[in-house]
């Protein structure tokens, strides 16, 4: 995903990947998330560990709660501004800025956009596993060749895939992850007792991506360590290296998952909302808002480091471009 980027983050060009801002016409089925899934969720009978018929690797990750979102300074609006300029004029101090209370005890991040507030609590009540790795090139060929379909052959696609099998497939739009996933589900569901194939939650996404961290990513604070865990425009797109690199190649988060943090950006289930107010408190996905967009998270190849923050979230119209995803997998 290519995102408009404000003053404080230079945007990079895409080449000629145009095709990213087009809306598809295929289907916004919600694969796995029928009016049950939560019940469904909670039964924690996970393994500890998991590999597919594809190679999929998989890790549970137990219940908990954490913090989700940015805490934010809150600017003055025009009129204090405007009241504040005729106080200064008059030999009088400006109104004092607003105190903000972050709930996770962390302090304000700069970077935060509103979209990642209000920071709130959530509660995620059952188990589920999530994929090791985002999903690779030689997973996605292993649908293509069942499925038959050619079409997602394009140009661009093979042009932005082309870097061998071990590296995260790109290039791909929210309703292909549906497809895929009721591929996987089909076949996988024949022999291996219903377990359930999906998009992670936006809830979920940071839960794992935070590992039970507080900080802007999950190695720390320090945008300065970003070269050891990520992909990313410093080590990547400014290099030359204008693709999606093997997956597990930097380093993983606390909780043993790699590149939550930039090579691709991953699709969640979401729908987007300009902010959290009203947000499931939950873990489900947010299904209500405006579902011809859908969200992405952790920041790709062609970002700063702003943009891998665990917090960081972005819509996109279910397009294509640096676009990737990982799966969930419940009972």
């Amino acid at each position: 995903m290519f995102v408009k980027k404000d003053k404080k983050t230079k945007l990079k060009p895409f080449l000629s990947l145009l095709p990213l801002f087009l809306t598809t016409s295929f289907t916004t089925s919600l694969i796995g998330y029928s009016s049950n899934t939560l019940a469904a969720n909670k039964v924690s009978n996970l393994e500890q560990a998991y590999t597919n018929s594809i190679g999929m690797k998989f890790k549970k990750i137990n219940a908990g709660s954490f913090f989700m979102g940015s805490c934010k300074t809150i600017g003055k609006t025009d009129k204090e501004k405007a009241a504040d300029k005729k106080r200064q004029f008059m030999g009088l101090p400006a109104t004092p800025a607003k105190k903000i209370t972050c709930p996770a005890g962390t302090g304000v991040d700069s970077d935060a956009g509103n979209h990642e507030t209000p920071q709130h609590k959530v509660r995620i009540p059952y188990s589920f596993q999530v994929g090791i790795y985002e999903v690779t090139l030689g997973q996605y060929k292993k649908f293509i060749t069942a499925t038959n379909k050619v079409n997602l052959l394009t140009d661009n696609f093979m042009k932005y895939n082309s870097h061998g099998d071990s590296a995260a497939v790109s290039y791909v739009s929210w309703n292909d992850t549906q497809h895929f996933i009721a591929w996987l589900n089909k076949k996988e569901n024949s022999t291996k007792g219903g377990a359930t194939y999906r998009l992670l939650s936006e809830a979920e996404w940071e839960y794992a991506a935070r590992a039970g961290t507080k900080t802007r990513y999950s190695w720390g604070n320090s945008k300065n360590k970003a070269g050891n865990y990520a992909w990313f425009d410093g080590n990547a797109f400014d290099r030359g290296q204008k693709y999606a690199h093997k997956v597990g190649s930097k380093g993983a988060n606390p909780w043993g998952l790699y590149d939550m943090h930039g090579n691709v950006w991953e699709w969640t289930q979401d729908c987007w909302n300009n902010n959290y107010s009203g947000a499931p408190t939950q873990g489900e996905a947010w299904l209500r808002g405006d579902c011809s967009l859908r969200m992405l998270r952790g920041g790709s190849w062609i970002n700063s480091s702003r943009n891998l923050r665990a917090a960081t979230r972005y819509f996109n119209r279910l397009g294509y471009g640096s676009n990737g995803f990982r799966l969930a997998r419940t009972y």
